[in-house]
């Protein structure tokens, strides 16, 4: 597109492809490739509901995009199957990384829950570093292209938080960087948890909390008010605390006002939130508003496989539905950097020698 120093950009999909990106909230168990997830419930037995690429590519997205929680959650009974012995985690990180590097990601947190991947008798420890083991190989093949660092997960309907906030302390200095807490909201309260926040506060931890998907602001409250969150996983239902006038005026409740003052970051999902119904449409996505009011607003994928997506692909669905311009990418990126799991100086170095240069680079080219 052309443009000048003083007419915004707006980005070519080619351009939003090369421009680079940080995502903060991307789980390791929702981005698998069909084929290896083909390949490995082979090798295991596992039982598949399609059994060519193409079709098991398209029996995740359209049980992702069902309007069944149902459906959408077996689809991580297929993907955790085959995640369950050191080679296979191994293989399913390093794929992951390639990906991203492939998709422009310069810095990533990736997330799942090492609970979860125990069934044939990895401890968790052996699980934390089977997986670091793939992204170790994938980052050194990259040569540099990326950043990455782990998140361990807990899932709020079990009682293992503790023993996963002590193994995310554990691993701290070794490819782990926060701690998170997913699973269903409603009826599982982050406060069920306290103990391994009030630890992870203790050791000097970051730690993210999935709140504001499914659930409204009472989750958000409790994450971030009794728990002490550094990030909102979703954070989405903010926008139930935000009131829009029929003369466009906008009044912000305490909450809200509170999230925006405090820059609190939005680990905002919008492919995955029109699928779980959290957004009617991109269009309709509260990204809109809350990118208008300046939240801390940061841009994410969670589940690649499930939601068929990309950070190209939810960027260049930004700029279809908002006009957004290079700028508001530029925004966005740097918006999540500020909000990584790591070292403040290591964080300004990736803005200031990857993030802005690459941004620099692309605007040149419509000027």
């Amino acid at each position: 597109m052309s443009g000048t120093a003083t007419e915004p950009i707006v980005p070519t999909p080619d351009q939003v492809a090369r421009a680079p990106k940080v995502v903060l909230h991307d789980h390791l168990d929702g981005g698998l490739r069909p084929a290896t997830v083909l390949e490995l419930a082979r090798e295991v037995g596992h039982e598949l509901p399609a059994d060519t690429v193409e079709s098991l590519a398209r029996w995740f997205a359209e049980s992702a995009d069902s309007g069944s929680l149902e459906r959408y959650l077996e689809t991580f009974a297929h993907t955790v199957a085959v995640m369950q012995t050191a080679p296979a985690l191994t293989r399913v990180a390093r794929e992951f990384v390639e990906d991203l590097v492939a998709d422009g990601v310069v810095y990533a947190e990736v997330r799942y829950a090492p609970e979860q991947h125990v069934e044939e008798g990895l401890s968790l420890d052996e699980v934390v570093a089977a997986v670091q083991q793939g992204i170790d190989e994938a980052v050194v093949a990259a040569d540099g292209a990326i950043v990455v660092r782990q998140l361990l997960t807990a899932m709020r309907h079990q009682a293992r938080s503790m023993e996963i906030a002590e193994l995310a302390v554990a691993w701290r200095d070794r490819g782990v960087a926060g701690f998170d807490i997913a699973g269903a909201e409603a009826g599982y309260p982050p406060t069920r948890h306290l103990d391994a926040f009030e630890y992870l506060q203790r050791e000097n931890g970051h730690f993210t909390i999935h709140a504001g998907e499914a659930f409204g602001l009472p989750s958000i409250w409790q994450a971030l008010q009794w728990c002490g969150a550094d990030r909102l996983g979703h954070g989405v239902r903010i926008i139930d605390d935000i009131e829009v006038g029929d003369d466009g005026s906008v009044k912000l409740g305490r909450l809200a006002a509170y999230v925006r003052d405090r820059r609190v970051p939005l680990e905002l999902c919008p492919a995955s939130n029109v699928q779980t119904g959290a957004a009617t449409s991109i269009a309709e996505h509260p990204i809109g508003l809350l990118t208008r009011l300046r939240f801390r607003v940061t841009v994410n994928t969670d589940n690649r496989l499930m939601s068929d997506t990309t950070m190209t692909k939810e960027m260049t669905a930004l700029v279809d539905a908002f006009g957004y311009t290079l700028d508001d990418l530029r925004w966005f990126t740097i918006n999540a950097m500020k909000s990584a799991f790591l070292p403040f100086d290591e964080r300004l170095a990736i803005i200031d020698e990857v993030v802005k240069p690459g941004y620099a680079a692309l605007a040149a080219e419509g000027a």
